[in-house]
């Protein structure tokens, strides 16, 4: 993608907070600018927020339990909110949740914002609710989120480990819409990172102009059930 495409860029600082209506024939590039950072994320229908990133149907329709490129994002009604274009780390996290102030006070301690002003403790959950608040939204519209960049694998026994420096710097992830998207993103630290210190890192955003998806896509042909995901989410427009 040419530097002329783009239309927006900015930086989200380590542990903030991001939202953006993602308009469908446009493209978010996530990077990751020192490596090891964390972007927690859900997504909904704009139009009708009633409908939202679906993480069961994304991961069985597509037999799979990490995302990376040619992945989509399923909705609750079987259509695609987004597509995963471009990929250069291989291994995003749909499974690890996000953490909450009880689970930061006890991992990094207590640091709030009466004391430490903008060096505060933040944490993904509350992070989501208040950008979520925004617009219109609250705790009942909560759903499950992907987490960008991090790695975790689960063992026969039902474990859960996370891999520290799944991401190195200057790696990135971009997601098509195919909706009209509202985008909600954090930089909170994974809840499963072991890095004993609270360190979360920036990320940098770009905002671009999307090729046209053609019948031969990528993301389109990764699996049969794309293509009725696809359908339904052209139909939706006509």
């Amino acid at each position: 993608m040419s530097e002329t495409s783009v239309l927006w860029e900015e930086t989200v600082e380590p542990g903030a907070a991001w939202s953006h209506v993602l308009k469908r024939g446009t493209s978010l590039l996530i990077t990751d600018m020192e490596g090891g950072a964390n972007v927690g994320a859900i997504f909904y229908n704009f139009e009708c927020p009633a409908e939202r990133f679906n993480l069961p149907d994304t991961l069985k329709a597509q037999h799979v339990a990490r995302l990376t490129k040619g992945c989509v994002l399923y909705s609750d009604m079987g259509r695609i909110l987004c597509s995963i274009t471009e990929d250069t780390v291989g291994w995003h996290d749909p499974l690890g949740g996000c953490s909450n102030a009880q689970s930061v006070a006890c991992k990094y301690g207590s640091a709030p914002y009466q004391q430490y002003r903008n060096h505060f403790h933040r944490n993904g959950r509350d992070s989501f609710l208040v950008e979520i608040e925004k617009w219109g939204l609250g705790p009942r519209d909560l759903t499950a989120n992907v987490n960008f960049f991090s790695r975790v694998t689960v063992d026969d026994d039902g474990g859960m480990t996370f891999h520290p420096r799944n991401s190195m710097s200057r790696s990135h992830v971009e997601l098509r819409a195919e909706m009209n998207v509202l985008v909600v993103l954090n930089t909170c630290q994974h809840p499963l990172d072991t890095n004993p210190k609270y360190e979360p890192k920036p990320v940098r955003l770009s905002v671009r102009k999307a090729r046209p998806v053609g019948a031969a896509d990528p993301c389109r042909r990764f699996r049969p059930e794309n293509l009725r995901g696809f359908a339904l989410t052209e139909r939706y427009f006509v």
